[in-house]
């Protein structure tokens, strides 16, 4: 069964990633995934061009395909959004949009262990040329170093209880699949905690993908680049899935604002998802949109 991503709160980000109709204009796309939210803008801005980046070759390829009666006006970049930025010219862009969540094709088609439902190798890599992956963290990384990444980037209460498990696991055998890594986990934590509201390996598995991937440290450099590679009076959204993500990108607008007043804070509060599409779309719940705008 092929999954299509739903692009959150689409009809806040067109509200606020606002483009001029009547001009030419460029929209970077930094996580266009299978190309949900670009979609939206391509149908929206006849005259709209569109850059999309995507790591992921594989989740990228449905993405061309999506957009080939396009011709031009979709051009898939296949790097990091942070490299791109770093190294693209200044003030080309009409827009900016990051959309810093995990595609659906991630967890039910990707058979790279992102889900703790799932029975696949530990993997987690979006560049699947990278060296590190899921399973080298949880079988070479030293039990202080392991907890310390669960704690950090799953803030998992029980991390240490669960690092210390897993390395004691792994000297019987080498943990190699995500259902493997989850029932490790379930069987370490408070019975109460094992059947509570989340699945107790959820904070474990985000930490691991975020430290393979590592996904928080490319946001600040990210969107320091795209507040220079957007034009005066252009915007940057950013839609965030956790806290971690959120502070990070809180925090730098703020301090963006307060250094150099050289950005216009227009979402003094981060703009969260409608009631309705929360029930039509349960992964949503969690996501925030943050937007400035340049001056």
């Amino acid at each position: 069964m092929e999954f299509l991503h739903y692009p959150v709160m689409h009809k806040e980000v067109l509200e606020n990633l606002t483009i001029d109709k009547d001009a030419d204009s460029l929209l970077i796309d930094c996580t266009t995934g299978e190309g949900g939210h670009t979609k939206l803008f391509l149908d929206t801005y006849p005259r709209l061009k569109v850059i999309g980046l995507d790591r992921d070759k594989e989740i990228q390829k449905k993405a061309i395909e999506r957009f080939r009666d396009y011709g031009d006006r979709f051009t898939p970049v296949n790097t990091w959004f942070n490299d791109y930025l770093e190294e693209a010219d200044s003030e080309i862009a009409d827009a900016i949009l990051f959309d810093l969540g995990i595609s659906i094709f991630h967890y039910e088609e990707s058979e790279r262990g992102f889900s703790f439902r799932k029975d696949e190798r530990l993997d987690m890599r979006l560049d699947e040329n990278q060296s590190l992956s899921a399973e080298t963290v949880v079988n070479e990384y030293s039990e202080e170093a392991l907890a310390d990444c669960i704690y950090k980037f799953g803030e998992e209460r029980y991390s240490r209880r669960i690092a210390r498990t897993i390395v004691e696991k792994r000297k019987e055998a080498p943990i190699e699949s995500s259902s493997e890594l989850a029932s490790i986990i379930a069987s370490c934590v408070p019975r109460e905690y094992r059947y509570g509201r989340i699945h107790p390996a959820t904070r474990t598995f985000q930490a691991l993908r975020i430290e393979v991937n590592k996904e928080l440290d490319r946001i600040s450099p990210a969107l320091e680049n795209a507040l220079r590679v957007v034009k005066k009076g252009g915007r940057v959204a950013v839609i965030t899935f956790h806290s971690l993500e959120d502070r990070i990108v809180k925090w730098y607008f703020k301090d963006r604002y307060e250094k150099y007043g050289d950005i216009k804070i227009l979402t003094k509060k981060p703009i969260v998802p409608t009631d309705e599409e929360c029930e039509e779309n349960a992964p949503s719940r969690s996501a925030k949109l943050r937007v400035v705008e340049k001056i």
